[in-house]
């Protein structure tokens, strides 16, 4: 692969892990329509494999090295969904995973990983800790590091979820994509802008960890201060020299934040109305639709990537209660 992610890096991922990934549906929400006055379809990658998007770009990470013949130890930092399927991905390709996470990260995540068959480290304080133990880990062993985000490979495997919603819905108008370390909307903005150039790309942050948009305001990487958020798989700081940066720089013009109460309402009114289990992560989309956070929408064609349904019984139910 090159230094930069193409539209035929992005296609050559979706030939490589088609074995590998579904398909998933790309539904009508009625009750989005009707709260926005727009004609709102969710990209269902909460019904993927291992219930969250990561398992795209895990895998075409994993299969480029098996290409090269390279089996390396695999190592990474996650909040939860990158680990599971970065450790699927290992097993299918003949290699070992350790995978770092937050003491605190769902139990059902941490149980995930583990069934998957990789070793796991849940002793670090928060997402920041586990990334800085992942790389002094890699440095130490000679394990390949994999980023969850700032990973070329990993950034061509999420940009099939954008060229599966192109193909089913060509009429879109505007894509709403979460963002935590920014590797969806990445290759979501390089497929858009080579199949779907008019298409409004927006990116939604939980109001609780805004590291894009604080990059933004500064024009450049800044660290913050993460507070704690149910959109677990969105927090934490960028890598000061995460590529994603300059890929959010180019692609996506509008990034907005989805406040706290608005997402724990989404998960319950996916759940309610759309029959969808949605993780914190994957419901800032439909709660920044929801609550207003993006305008000019109405009578538009949206796509919103629900992005895992990975959350722990006990948080679900606090939600919809």
């Amino acid at each position: 692969m090159s230094s930069t992610v193409s539209i035929i890096a992005v296609l050559e991922a979706r030939r490589r892990i088609a074995p590998h990934v579904r398909r998933t549906p790309l539904v009508r929400s009625a009750w989005l329509s009707r709260a926005t006055g727009a004609d709102v379809w969710l990209k269902l990658e909460n019904q993927q494999r291992t219930n969250a998007f990561k398992v795209r770009g895990a895998f075409n990470a994993a299969l480029r090295l098996a290409e090269r013949g390279e089996r390396p130890a695999l190592v990474t930092a996650s909040a939860g969904n990158h680990g599971r399927a970065l450790a699927e991905a290992a097993v299918a390709t003949g290699m070992s995973c350790i995978v770092f996470t937050p003491s605190d990260a769902p139990r059902t995540k941490l149980d995930a990983i583990e069934a998957a068959g990789a070793r796991l480290d849940a002793s670090s304080r928060n997402y920041d800790a586990a990334e800085i133990a992942a790389k002094d880990y890699a440095a130490s062993t000679g394990a390949c590091f994999i980023s969850p985000y700032t990973h070329l490979d990993v950034i061509a495997g999420g940009g099939t979820v954008a060229v599966e919603m192109i193909e089913d819905q060509p009429r879109l108008d505007v894509v709403v994509v979460p963002m935590g370390g920014g590797g969806l909307i990445s290759g979501t903005g390089v497929a858009l802008a080579a199949m779907a150039p008019g298409c409004r790309l927006i990116g939604v942050e939980a109001e609780a960890s805004e590291a894009f948009g604080t990059a933004r305001r500064h024009g450049r990487i800044t660290t913050i201060d993460p507070q704690p958020t149910i959109a677990d798989g969105l927090g934490g700081n960028l890598e000061p020299n995460a590529v994603t940066f300059d890929y959010v720089q180019r692609y996506v013009p509008e990034i907005v934040a989805a406040a706290e109460a608005s997402i724990l309402g989404a998960i319950a009114d996916l759940a309610g109305h759309d029959h969808q289990i949605a993780e914190g992560a994957a419901a800032v989309g439909p709660a920044a639709l929801a609550s207003g956070r993006i305008a000019d929408i109405a009578g538009k064609t949206i796509g919103v990537v629900l992005t895992g349904a990975n959350i722990d019984r006990a948080r679900l139910a606090r939600c919809l209660a």
